[in-house]
């Protein structure tokens, strides 16, 4: 795999956790997510117990904590989506700050916060400290699917590349007095996305036949494998064997 540019949630840093393999780190995020998501919604002190874990490994990877609380903002929609769902819950009711909710869905709003916060905290991290290349490099060594991860691979690549189409088609538009201002524009702002559509078809086509010309065969050729120590293993399983202690005590305690 060709060098890729650092991606937008990626943190440059020599810490511990930059340094673990990638696919060492991913498997640590997921089996801290499963232990998180099998929690009892009843055992509020064991998402706190999660959250400073997180804590700890946000302190050791020396990321900044603003950095990780300004990409938590991509979990706002849902946060609304829970905080509704004490007002058209049914069941029970309870009055809260004179509001009558339903307890049912006060749980619920809980359970979706709690756990879809420390999933996206986590997930945030691993990519905080990870980089683009290293990832599919990880997922690669995971043994994932071979067409999932070169499918990932080109979104990755060529994501700016539609990107740049779009700003290009924009000013297009505007240098021909064009502003979108009502329903009546949707029309012309339809016909771009097709524009957009057919055009990123054809590039794809290209991209295929440069690559059918050098060799592709539908598979792309590892470059650099990433391999693990046991000691390393070891150092990013802490997490999740934390997590499930913190889990098991949930449901026993």
């Amino acid at each position: 795999m060709s060098e890729m540019h650092p991606h937008k949630l990626y943190r440059h840093g020599h810490s511990p956790v930059h340094r673990l393999p990638p696919h060492c780190k991913i498997a640590a995020v997921l089996c801290f997510v499963l232990a998180v998501v099998a929690t009892p919604r009843e055992a509020i002190w064991a998402f706190g117990a999660y959250a400073l874990l997180l804590a700890a490994v946000v302190a050791t990877a020396r990321v900044p904590a603003g950095f990780l609380l300004r990409r938590l903002l991509i979990e706002v929609p849902f946060v609304a989506f829970a905080v509704l769902i004490p007002f058209v819950a049914s069941g029970p009711y309870v009055e809260v700050l004179g509001l009558s909710l339903s307890e049912s869905g006060l749980w619920g709003a809980w359970n979706i916060l709690a756990k879809g916060t420390l999933g996206v905290a986590a997930s945030v991290l691993l990519a905080a400290t990870t980089e683009l290349r290293e990832l599919l490099l990880g997922l690669q060594r995971l043994r994932m699917p071979p067409l999932l991860v070169q499918i990932a691979s080109f979104m990755i690549r060529y994501g700016d590349v539609i990107g740049d189409e779009m700003r290009r088609m924009r000013i297009a538009r505007a240098s021909r007095g064009f502003e979108a201002r009502g329903v009546r524009h949707w029309g012309v702002l339809a016909k771009s996305a097709g524009a957009l559509f057919i055009r990123s078809y054809e590039r794809g086509e290209r991209v295929h036949l440069a690559m059918v010309s050098r060799g592709y065969a539908g598979s792309m050729p590892v470059i650099d494998d990433v391999t693990a120590t046991r000691a390393q293993w070891s150092y990013a399983a802490a997490l999740p064997a934390a997590a499930l202690a913190v889990c098991l005590m949930g449901w026993t305690l």
